[in-house]
């Protein structure tokens, strides 16, 4: 939440989804907004993470959105107004950036360095995707897309960026720059069975969306990812 309050860009609509929390996280939340300018929370059950996701953009009233997920952080105070310059400058409906994934315990220990690259629709046809948490997009793209679909668990963001990104009538910039910090532990490495469930679920949204030779696009996607320890 901090690093949103400290970006340069002033025209940001800082939307809050919370799941109903009963651990102190409401009163936390109540105490930022007051002390922000013009933050909204909702709070209230979800159905997980991507129930959570779709609620925020139907309540969500920009132009641009973006997801800054729990124990994620922007990298910088500039980031939001360089995602804004590229839309205005080359009418693009997304932006995307790089991904550090940091020690929990210390934000400045970079485990994992995820590079991304100009887009090219063929790259996904060997496993590429930008990472979603450094992805913008134009409102108008979720909503001609329908947003996430809820019977993935843990590659709904996969699935929805194959349905995305292979739309002819869309452009896409990308800047050579990390974007967003995420702290270890999320959902989808937290355990081997999270890491099988989602090679499977990934398996399934590359079949879904006409990928060809989907298992060997799949082997790509998680033979890539060695790279970015190193």
């Amino acid at each position: 939440m901090n690093s949103v309050v400290a970006q340069d860009y002033p025209h940001i609509e800082h939307f809050i989804q919370d799941g109903g929390s009963v651990d102190g996280t409401l009163k936390l939340l109540e105490d930022y907004k007051n002390a922000s300018s013009g933050a909204r929370v909702n709070s209230e059950p979800d159905c997980g993470t991507y129930d959570a996701l779709n609620k925020a953009l139907f309540m969500s009233q920009g132009e641009v959105i973006g997801f800054i997920h729990s124990d994620d952080f922007l990298a910088g105070p500039s980031v939001i107004g360089k995602i804004i310059e590229l839309f205005k400058t080359d009418e693009v409906d997304g932006v995307y950036g790089d991904l550090q994934y940091v020690r929990k315990s210390d934000a400045n220990h970079i485990i994992r360095h995820w590079k991304s690259r100009s887009f090219n629709v063929q790259l996904l046809k060997r496993g590429w995707m930008p990472p979603h948490p450094a992805l913008f997009l134009r409102k108008s793209v979720y909503e001609t897309h329908g947003g996430f679909n809820l019977s993935y668990k843990i590659a709904a963001d996969y699935d929805f960026i194959l349905r995305v990104m292979q739309d002819p009538q869309y452009r896409f910039a990308y800047i050579p720059e990390v974007i967003t910090k995420m702290r270890v532990g999320g959902v989808s490495n937290r355990s081997i069975r999270n890491i099988i469930r989602k090679s499977l679920e990934d398996l399934r949204a590359l079949k879904a969306n006409g990928i060809p030779r989907p298992l060997y696009a799949l082997f790509l996607k998680n033979f890539s990812k060695l790279s970015q320890f190193f």
